[in-house]
């Protein structure tokens, strides 16, 4: 492969390189320059450049400054005129609709944060004129000095970008190029005849003819001119908005919300004031349970109190940002793909997933993918190599005909009418050329993962002889190895493709690496030396891109000028296949996703899940978003000190007035070097990466050599790079759980960011979930455990973040729900072993209550399913997804959730580490076989043991209502009515029990069996929450006393 083609990277041997390649020369940009005006009567005068000011530069009608802005804030926003809507002009403030296109707050500039990132700038130079080093040795200082990129030059773009030129301070130049243009009529008084018949209507007609005078041949111009306004109107529109919830749907959930809690808390009160006195034990343990269960219902009920959907506009992203005859305008993304080991995430998922990436409809010389292979894996390299290869035929294959999806393990499986709405007389015969070629890539790659199931004594061998510098998977290089690109040749039809490249960070023994957010962190890195994108999207290995537009509907809000500046990232909804039809493990999460997102969209922004999300790179660095400029405070000169505030006089020192320039340029140089030691602090010791985090628009430093790329992104990764840093505290993934994502999006949004949640009508990314019962409790423990760690740690929502104020009070509930929910197994696990102790012991939690003290539990329990049935409204989500959402709500709850809480104290307390259990994404070829497949866990003991003790609670109750007659059975049913409750939602986990064959495993009945004994004979000798009576003494009275 060519070094000089472009992009830069290296191989396993860091011999090989490409080089990042350069793209268009900068556009000039215009500006728009301008007697007694026609609606006041007062002088025109003249801009700031001291032209006369022209309002309309199409008919030059004469309105003064006042005039044209009053009439832009509150008016049509024409000119009286020619009817032609009025463009924004220098200096004037923005109304809704401008156009940006030639306007000095272009959209380069809309972007542009003033104060902070030209101090940033300013640094930048400095540090690079400094020649900053990170310790390396005398023979890497040369590579080490590279000349000024950020003020005063302009960086070479990586895609398409179009640089300003700029003065050395930062701002920008601009010239009137434009001739001024006359208006046609003389001025006039404002009572004149003539403007009086305009006022009434009549300058329409004399518009008219002088068009037609001026040789307009009327309709037909105006026609054509209509249209190009109509569509330059469009692109000056917002990208997205906000869809309310109708308020016929949002007002009731909201006044029964209300209306649950006050029902609530009138319930609790006659709890607590009508204890059950023969079960004291009994009834404090439900009501400790009861209040736990209000507190985790508000925590979860009020962050959905605001919930929004929203709308993208493509069209108008395409108008704005991709013009006919210009350069393209969207700015590039990195995308990052994670795995880890080959045999549990195996190749042709996460070949699928690149394919989908590569093919993705947005421009090929802006999509830059990174898989990041953290085990080190042979077979993953060649997979890769072989994907790459694959790629030059499917790429063009997807971009010709339009597929949908663009994985073709998912495009090829669908079982749907592939010639619908394809006109292309070549398409059958393509597509089933493209079939062939795809089966004979799956056979490839199974031949691989087949070679890889033995590793051979001396360790795998590359085709060149060279060992595998893998083969020590927890001792070895960093490695990075180019597949596509600018220089890694077309596709089959002589197309550019997007860029692909292989990571695999260093790794060394007696070094934290951090898992997966070590690795998403060393991504972040090389990216950001080799193509530096401002937008990164990061997805699982099994997470395809479904829908090629995507990456676009994620910039309709990223690059938005108003809503955009805020914005740290863009979250999708997860969507999977494979599930099976009643999705019996909650699999889906459609509650969460379609309902508990979408009220966090209404606040700050959902939280960051892991996966299927496109974050502003300068967010991830730590920054702060930009912030509205404050008005500025009134300054006085010194003779008039009673209005406003004086002018604070210069700092003289001891040299004098004139000052010493020897001292200055001591102080100068001091203040570089404390803001390089600040750098080198934060970002790490590398002069391009931390020049790269100063650059807003992305792009890579101009005249660095190839070699010098190479050098720093294998530095980036090495193992002890982070040391003594901020990454993994402040910068980038977070590092203290094995939940990553969660904190990560958590420190953005007490920053002051806030998110978006984007669900267009196609599922942009689709993935596998683990639908066996076993996996299925894995995943959950992880995810519980992850959560438990956050709590206990220093991040933890209930007490980080109240410093800046920049976190919404609901937001933070989110959040602290999300930390303590699986504490929440405790009070469940009680009460979910409460009905069984009620039924075998006669007692009850509630005493006899009267008709008016019942009125409180019908009431709490219609409000229950008010609230519910009109979540679902609102919501679209189906009765039977919500319903498996409470099912294994209490499944997990008693399962995982428990673990979980046990696991996280052993650590916090007894630092006793857990191992983080990658997910597995195989799929067996028979639908659904893993459904029915049974993988022994601890996990299915505690479930168990409740459902058999409930059971045989339930057959004793109704027998010891059987033998004392039918005044037993009404205290019966309130005790039976609690354990079918508990039975009912543990059914799915039943069937998972039974399997296939409907056969229980010989050991989860052993060990829930012998629980259940040991349980029910402890209770029947101790009886420990049943209050003792004393009889009289038999020894003194006599039997018959």
């Amino acid at each position: 492969m060519e070094a000089s083609a472009g992009l830069v990277a290296g191989s396993h041997n860091r011999n090989e390189l490409v080089v990042i390649h350069g793209h268009e020369e900068p556009k000039p940009l215009k500006d728009l320059t301008g007697q007694v005006c026609e609606i006041c009567g007062d002088e025109i005068g003249l801009t700031v450049d001291g032209d006369l000011f022209v309002a309309c530069n199409e008919c030059g009608f004469p309105v003064c400054r006042p005039c044209y802005e009053y009439e832009r804030r509150e008016g049509t926003q024409l000119c009286p005129q020619c009817k032609t809507r009025y463009k924004r002009l220098k200096g004037c403030p923005r109304v809704e609709g401008d156009d940006d296109e030639e306007d000095i707050d272009d959209i380069e500039h809309e972007f542009k944060i003033d104060d902070e990132r030209n101090k940033n700038t300013k640094i930048a130079e400095a540090m690079l004129h400094g020649k900053m080093s990170y310790g390396r040795g005398p023979e890497d200082e040369e590579a080490a000095q590279y000349p000024p990129v950020i003020a005063g030059f302009r960086s070479r773009p990586v895609s398409g970008e179009i640089p300003i030129s700029t003065h050395a301070n930062g701002e920008q130049m601009f010239g009137s190029s434009l001739h001024k243009r006359v208006h046609p009529y003389p001025a006039s008084e404002p009572g004149s005849a003539r403007w009086d018949d305009k006022k009434e209507g009549g300058w329409k007609e004399r518009m008219e003819d002088w068009k037609m005078q001026q040789g307009n041949i009327g309709p037909e111009a105006d026609h054509a001119a209509d249209a190009d306004m109509a569509m330059v109107d469009e692109s000056r529109q917002p990208l997205s908005r906000k869809v309310p919830i109708a308020s016929s749907l949002v007002n009731p959930y909201r006044m029964v919300i209300v209306a649950r809690l006050v029902v609530l808390a009138i319930f609790l009160r006659y709890r607590i004031l009508n204890p059950v006195h023969d079960a004291l034990g009994l009834w404090l343990t439900s009501i400790v349970c009861e209040i736990w269960f209000a507190f985790s219902w508000i925590l979860d009920q009020f962050p959905k109190w605001f919930p929004i959907d929203r709308e993208t506009y493509l069209d108008r992203l395409s108008l704005r940002y991709e013009r006919e005859g210009e350069p393209n305008m969207l700015a590039p993304i990195d995308v990052f793909v994670s795995t880890v080991d080959p045999m549990k995430e195996p190749p042709l998922v996460t070949a699928n997933t690149v394919l989908s990436i590569l093919s993705m409809d947005y421009p090929v010389e802006k999509i830059s993918c990174y898989v990041s292979d953290d085990g080190a894996s042979m077979c993953t390299f060649e997979s890769l190599s072989e994907t790459a290869e694959f790629a030059r035929k499917w790429v063009p294959f997807c971009k010709k005909f339009s597929i949908e999806p663009r994985a073709p393990e998912m495009y090829f499986s669908l079982k749907i009418d592939y010639l619908k709405d394809k006109v292309q007389p070549t398409f059958v015969k393509e597509r089933r050329a493209m079939k062939r070629e795809y089966e004979e890539f799956k056979v490839r790659i199974n031949a691989m993962v087949a070679k890889a199931m033995k590793v051979p004594p001396e360790g795998w061998i590359m085709q060149d002889g060279t060992p595998w510098p893998g083969n020590n998977t927890k001792d070895h290089p960093g490695m990075i190895q180019v597949f596509l690109g600018h220089s890694g040749g077309p596709d089959v039809e002589g197309n550019e493709l997007p860029r692909l490249v292989y990571v695999s960070r260093e790794k060394r023994p007696g070094f934290q690496h951090h898992k997966k957010a070590g690795a998403e962190n060393a991504l972040v890195r090389v990216s950001g030396v080799l193509t530096n994108a401002p937008f990164m999207l990061n997805l699982d290995c099994d997470h395809y891109v479904n829908n090629s537009k995507a990456v676009r509907e994620a910039m309709c809000f990223l690059m938005d000028p108003q809503l955009g500046k805020k914005v740290c990232y863009v979250q999708f909804p997860q969507r999977f296949d494979g599930i099976d039809r009643h999705d019996r493990y909650a699999n889906r999460n459609t509650v969460f996703f379609d309902i508990n997102m979408k009220g966090l969209d209404g606040i700050q922004g959902p939280v960051y899940v892991g996966t299927g999300c496109v974050f502003r790179r300068q967010a991830l660095y730590g920054y702060e978003p930009p912030k509205r400029s404050k008005r500025p405070k009134m300054v006085s000169c010194d003779c008039c000190p009673c209005f406003g505030r004086r002018k604070k006089l210069p700092q003289y020192t001891k040299h004098g007035v004139n000052g010493d320039s020897a001292v200055q340029g001591f102080d100068d140089d001091k203040e570089i070097l404390m803001s390089q030691m600040n750098f080198e602090k934060k970002f790490g010791q590398s002069a391009i990466f931390v020049t790269s985090t100063l650059m807003i628009e992305g792009g890579v430093p101009p005249s660095s050599s190839p070699a010098a790329l190479l050098k720093e992104a294998i530095h980036v990764i090495s193992c002890g790079y982070e040391d003594k840093t901020e990454w993994g505290t402040e910068l980038g993934w977070i590092y203290g759980s094995i939940t990553e994502d969660i904190l990560t999006g958590f420190k953005m949004h007490c920053r002051g960011w806030r998110s978006v949640y984007c669900m267009p009508k196609l599922a942009a990314f689709k993935g596998s979930a683990p639908i066996n019962l076993s996996d299925r409790l894995n995943q959950v423990l992880r995810w519980a455990l992850g959560s438990v760690e956050i709590f206990f740690s220093r991040h933890s929502p209930a007490w980080y973040g109240y410093k800046g104020g920049n976190l919404k009070w609901l937001e933070r509930f989110a959040y602290v729900n999300t930390t303590v929910y699986p504490f929440t197994s405790l009070p469940l696990l009680a009460y979910c072993t409460l009905p069984a102790i009620c039924l075998l012991t006669g007692k009850f939690i509630m005493p006899e209550i009267s008709t008016f003290a019942s009125l409180f539990f019908i009431a709490l329990f219609l409000s229950i399913f008010t609230t519910g049935i009109l979540e679902l409204r609102w919501s679209g989500v189906s009765i039977e997804e919500w319903w498996r959402n409470e099912q294994f709500w209490v499944i997990g709850g008693i399962s995982a959730h428990l673990f979980a809480v046990i696991q996280g104290l052993l650590k916090v307390l007894a630092g006793i580490d857990t191992n983080f259990t990658v997910t597995s994404k195989a799929s067996d070829d028979d639908d659904f076989a893993e459904l029915y497949a049974f993988k022994w866990t601890t996990l299915l003991i505690p479930p168990t043991t409740i459902l058999v003790i409930n059971l045989v609670g339930v057959v004793a109750g109704i027998s010891d209502a059987i033998n004392n007659g039918s005044q037993s059975w009404g205290p019966l049913f309130g005790k039976l009515f609690f354990a079918f409750w508990v039975i009912v939602h543990l059914y799915p986990f039943l069937k998972g029990l039974m399997g296939k064959q409907n056969r229980t495993p010989t050991i989860v009945i052993i060990w829930s069996v012998l629980l259940a004994s040991i349980f029910s004979l402890l209770w029947v000798r101790i009886d420990p929450f049943i209050l003792k009576t004393k009889g009289p003494d038999v020894k003194q009275c006599g039997i018959n006393c």
